[in-house]
């Protein structure tokens, strides 16, 4: 007599209901928590990063942008908050293709749980990564000289603004991870995207001095608006519903059109 093996069967997301959907993301989120306390070197990105930014802009182009480094650390403090977040949002996909070629999806697929909640607790997961790299940012910018003209309800106002903005493009960073074949792959494709959004935006320079396509690509880049709009709320000047506005909408727009397909390609893989 001999006993067949049964794969596990896939289990869909509507049947295990929201609140089992909420327990799994909480347990897995945990799971990605615990696995940072046990190689803390992934944190160097996040802890580093925002100190690295700081340092270089500041003192190797500060001068040269405005001739001034006290008014450029308010001018581009700001700004590096939608830089920093959408640096970490980006790599959420090398890490996420990682996971394919090691393994560790498979022992999800053997589990009773719903496919979206491995995905959204990767996204808790870069949440906590990114708050703690924003407090950092904000701290260390006011140890050398960065002043919040405003009060601490614009500087959360600021630090939600930018983690809602990356907390969307996770989404594209996540798609990317699991449609291209090598983490190098990731890697490379995600810098393509982060160098033109970074440098072609106003986070580092102001764009009147740009060239006139250039300046056609500043004003439709979310960047541009993320960083108009912390400069309002952390300096109190310059335009704040815009901006807002404009990062609400992409970034909702980006949410809605890559969360399915993220979600989708997870399922096919799985």
């Amino acid at each position: 007599m001999t006993t067949a093996t049964v794969a596990p069967a896939r289990v869909e997301d509507s049947r295990i209901g929201l609140a089992g959907t909420f327990r799994h993301v909480g347990a897995l989120t945990r799971r990605n928590l615990m696995r940072i306390k046990a190689d803390p070197e992934s944190m160097f990105d996040a802890v580093l990063m925002p100190v690295i930014f700081t340092v270089l802009f500041v003192y190797v182009f500060g001068g040269a942008v405005s001739g001034d480094q006290d008014s450029y650390k308010q001018y581009m403090i700001p700004g590096l908050l939608g830089q920093t977040g959408l640096t970490l949002a980006m790599a959420v996909g090398t890490g996420l293709n990682s996971d394919f070629q090691t393994g560790v999806m498979d022992r999800f697929r053997t589990l009773p749980i719903g496919r979206a909640s491995v995905l959204l607790s990767k996204m808790a997961a870069e949440t906590c990564r990114a708050l703690l790299s924003f407090v950092i940012l904000i701290g260390f910018a006011m140890c050398i000289g960065f002043e919040v003209k405003t009060g601490p309800l614009e500087v959360v106002a600021a630090v939600g603004l930018s983690l809602v903005f990356g907390m969307s493009i996770v989404w594209v960073s996540m798609l990317l991870g699991m449609a291209l074949r090598s983490s190098q792959a990731v890697q490379g494709v995600s810098m393509l995207v982060l160098m033109p959004m970074q440098f072609g935006s106003s986070i580092f320079a102001p764009t009147d001095t740009m060239p006139g396509w250039l300046q056609t690509f500043t004003k439709v880049n979310p960047l541009s608006a993320l960083a108009d709009a912390s400069r309002s709320l952390l300096n109190g000047e310059g335009p704040l519903a815009h901006p807002v506005m404009v990062v609400l909408i992409w970034s909702a727009a980006c949410t809605a059109i890559f969360a399915p397909l993220a979600v989708a390609r997870f399922r096919k893989r799985t």
